[in-house]
């Protein structure tokens, strides 16, 4: 598997190399009738960054909801630190460390901007802390502080956005899973989410990151899978994958 390329942001195991955090083995799902992964296999290296590409209905939505306990797969496994997650509910996978900014936000939208936030410290290891967390994310998103007690169905996509990813961090986490963070956001505000994501990558978390903007995701990736119907087809460094040919002629060029 590739290991990370960014030697600052990496947890050093025996020998010097990266410690293992997460390991998704033949990872087989279903939704009805259609296969949705086909045998994904991967590992993440602690305090790295992966991308998962592709193009809508690849399957980049179903890697990370397997992962986070959202839905069961049918074969292979998932372990994170070692211990066998495969199958654990969203909300004991949250408390082991694994927080989730879905596709589409998923808020509670007749509660407000803080009591969605707060919703994020709900788990035992992030109950310490937890003020000194509101304040970093209303650092990290300032626009937040003059809509807190707002309902969050009277915000803009792009703050709703700010919400979601402020709710992930209130958790505090250890292996952030974003998935289309940008989707449906303006070019600023897209800018704005990936240069939160290099951040955060520099904090040594580590970071799943699913993305149709292939080029943005892979210059912010240590390693990267490509995905093809349930398949990963093609694996390397970011940087690698952004000088590939095949990526480029399918994902990149015009």
């Amino acid at each position: 598997m590739i290991a990370s390329t960014r030697p600052e942001a990496r947890a050093a195991g025996h020998g010097g190399r990266p410690a293992l955090l997460l390991a998704v083995s033949n990872l087989h799902l279903r939704h009805g009738p259609i296969p949705a992964l086909q045998g994904v296999s991967f590992e993440v290296a602690q305090g790295s960054t992966t991308a998962i590409v592709g193009s809508a209905g690849a399957g980049k939505t179903s890697v990370l909801q397997a992962i986070g306990g959202l839905v069961r797969p049918s074969a292979g496994s998932v372990r994170f630190r070692g211990q066998d997650i495969t199958g654990l509910p969203a909300h004991r996978v949250c408390a082991l460390g694994i927080a989730h900014v879905p596709e589409g936000r998923q808020l509670f939208p007749s509660m407000s901007v803080r009591e969605n936030l707060e919703l994020g410290a709900q788990a035992g290891r992030a109950q310490a802390g937890r003020a000194a967390r509101l304040e970093r994310v209303l650092t990290l998103f300032p626009r937040l502080v003059e809509v807190l007690d707002l309902d969050v169905d009277l915000l803009s996509a792009g703050r709703q956005q700010m919400v979601a990813i402020g709710r992930c961090l209130m958790a505090r986490p250890e292996l952030i899973l974003f998935d289309e963070p940008t989707r449906g956001l303006g070019p600023m505000l897209t800018r704005q989410i990936f240069q939160l994501i290099g951040t955060l990558a520099t904090e040594n978390i580590t970071i799943i990151l699913a993305e149709r903007n292939v080029g943005a995701a892979l210059r912010l990736a240590d390693s990267a899978h490509v995905l093809d119907q349930g398949r990963i087809v093609l694996s390397g460094s970011g940087l690698d994958l952004l000088e590939d040919g095949r990526v480029r002629e399918a994902y990149l060029d015009g």
